[in-house]
């Protein structure tokens, strides 16, 4: 005789301590794994640590306008090498030990000072050993955006260090708007 299916879920859910139900690691929505940042943070850190790179779709808006809610971003692992002024990393913040994206915007020896693009204030002193990686690729509706990446994130660094990006706000809209106008785009 076979059991019938609601006997198998009655035996398997019973009242004893080794039988209650725990908090999911993940959920999935839409064929996405969204993972809490603790968790996230361990993935990374095992794929950097093979020297692999790693994608994943970022969260948030304080590196907006270079990269935005929703991009899919590639980190690369630093494999020895030091970040470099203008260089956009991913790191955990030493106060709140959550996952953060940002430019660096200065450096002293194995220290660095950090700074979402649209944020009013700096991260605060962040050392060589809580970054992880440097953003090498960012992805927007399937076409990678290479502006804020290249030579221009020196500038981009300056400005964000000394809080102009705001007011460079309506230039920037100005050239995007020009930039749609172009034949051909």
């Amino acid at each position: 005789m076979r059991p019938r299916k609601s006997d198998i879920k009655l035996a398997l859910m019973g009242d004893s301590p080794d039988h209650q139900v725990k908090p999911a690691l993940f959920t999935k929505k839409r064929g996405e794994l969204s993972l809490p940042s603790e968790q996230l943070e361990k993935l990374m850190r095992g794929v950097l640590a093979k020297g692999a790179s790693f994608r994943f779709q970022g969260k948030g808006f304080s590196m907006s306008p270079f990269i935005k809610d929703g991009d899919v971003l590639t980190i690369a692992p630093l494999q020895g090498s030091c970040p470099r002024f203008g260089d956009v990393v991913v790191f955990t913040h030493p106060d709140t030990g959550k996952l953060v994206i940002h430019r660096i915007i200065g450096k002293k020896k194995s220290t660095y000072r950090t700074k979402g693009d649209n944020s009013p204030e700096e991260d605060g002193i962040i050392s060589r050993e809580a970054i992880m990686g440097r953003v090498t690729n960012v992805e927007r509706n399937g076409k990678y955006v290479s502006l804020g990446l290249g030579l221009d994130r020196f500038i981009i660094a300056f400005v964000t260090r000394n809080g102009f990006l705001p007011l460079l706000n309506p230039v920037w809209r100005f050239v995007r708007f020009f930039m749609r106008s172009l034949p051909g785009e």
